[in-house]
């Protein structure tokens, strides 16, 4: 079985990544994406949620140590990418899952005072102001986790966010029981409760509402600790609200590689914590990447963990522009490259695998999960 994961990531290959020569667009690829299905589920003890909330997470393996690590068998494949279910009564589950590959599938830091090394240089990021910016696609997609870190929107019901802060990798976090998710809304003058607003009641700050959590899904590639082991390959977490947020929200998609990217870079918004009340946004290129991660030196700071990656290429079956989540900013590494000190922010890939479960885990249902 040991060869299969080498099978699934040749099957997970983009088809059409690079565009034709008459058209000059940076295009979304179409990728085989994989069948990830629930095989069985247990009912675990309640967990005790004694756990420190991080609001980053540093690992001390970077691109080259990724990069020498031997592909996972199939079994820690489906091992991996199993996951827990946490409800918001305490109760506790964990589910197996079984992957598939369809023939006609079609188109379908080590220290403390190195992990503030998250600003490169001159500071690059942009705090957004105004209910103009701070309300509309796609800032409006960034939400707050009452842990800390940042969400993005990504269905009607669902948030993504990274696992660090829901779970420590031995156990979950002190509040992930009564998790809730901030919505910034404006904050109406005295006396404009429940009015229109108008010039005259214009709101004059931004204040958050929050949404309880009905369950939160992890994979236990996260819980078990491997991840930890070498890196952030399986720091993510999906959130399901008791009621729909009524927001647009932005479709996740498999990460194409960074060379195919619109200009070699990428984006996200999240709310720092050096910048508190504010949404933080900020862009940069990527300077190196696994089947996993991308290592980039974007501005952060904790707090922006969390934050959905996105990028905005031309969706060709739908002949329109379209942001696409492709990632989850996980942290900082500070990694010895050949006895040179580096350091990087990292962010998880969404892999193909990663698609088919994070889909099916908000769609419940493979069918609509084909395109990546």
């Amino acid at each position: 079985m040991a060869g299969l994961p080498a099978l699934i990531l040749l099957l997970c290959a983009a088809k059409d990544v690079m565009p034709s020569s008459s058209h000059w667009k940076p295009t979304w690829p179409s990728y085989r994406v994989p069948v990830i299905l629930p095989q069985s589920t247990l009912n675990l003890d309640k967990p005790q949620f004694d756990a420190e909330a991080r609001l980053e997470v540093a690992s001390p393996c970077g691109p080259a140590c990724h990069k020498s690590s031997p592909l996972p068998t199939y079994e820690e494949v489906k091992n991996y990418l199993s996951y827990e279910t946490l409800y918001a009564n305490g109760s506790l589950t964990e589910t197996e899952v079984g992957i598939y590959i369809l023939s006609n599938s079609g188109d379908g830091s080590q220290g403390k005072s190195r992990t503030k090394r998250q600003i490169y240089g001159y500071d690059s990021r942009f705090s957004i102001f105004g209910k103009d910016f701070l309300l509309n696609y796609p800032f409006s997609t960034s939400v707050k986790l009452s842990t800390g870190c940042t969400g993005t929107l990504v269905a009607e019901k669902h948030v993504l966010t990274a696992a660090h802060c829901i779970h420590d990798g031995k156990s979950y976090v002190k509040g992930a029981q009564k998790l809730r998710v901030g919505f910034l809304k404006p904050k109406l003058k005295d006396g404009s409760k429940g009015a229109n607003i108008t010039n005259s009641a214009m709101p004059e700050k931004m204040k958050f509402q929050w949404i309880r959590v009905k369950r939160t899904h992890v994979p236990k590639g996260w819980i078990k600790g491997n991840a930890n082991d070498i890196g952030m390959d399986y720091d993510y977490a999906l959130l399901e609200l008791k009621k729909p947020h009524k927001r647009k929200f932005m479709k996740i998609g498999v990460s194409p590689p960074a060379r195919h990217l619109p200009g070699g870079r990428i984006h996200f918004s999240g709310y720092d914590n050096d910048r508190p009340g504010n949404l933080v946004y900020r862009f940069c290129d990527v300077k190196d990447e696994t089947y996993d991660l991308l290592y980039q030196q974007c501005d952060a700071q904790p707090g922006a963990s969390g934050s959905g990656v996105y990028v905005r290429m031309w969706k060709r079956q739908n002949h329109k522009w379209e942001r696409k989540i492709i990632g989850i900013f996980s942290g900082h590494q500070w990694v010895d490259m050949n006895g040179t000190p580096q350091d990087f922010n990292v962010a998880v890939r969404i892999t193909p695998l990663k698609y088919a479960q994070i889909c099916y885990w908000i769609k419940g249902n493979y069918l609509d999960c084909r395109e990546g």
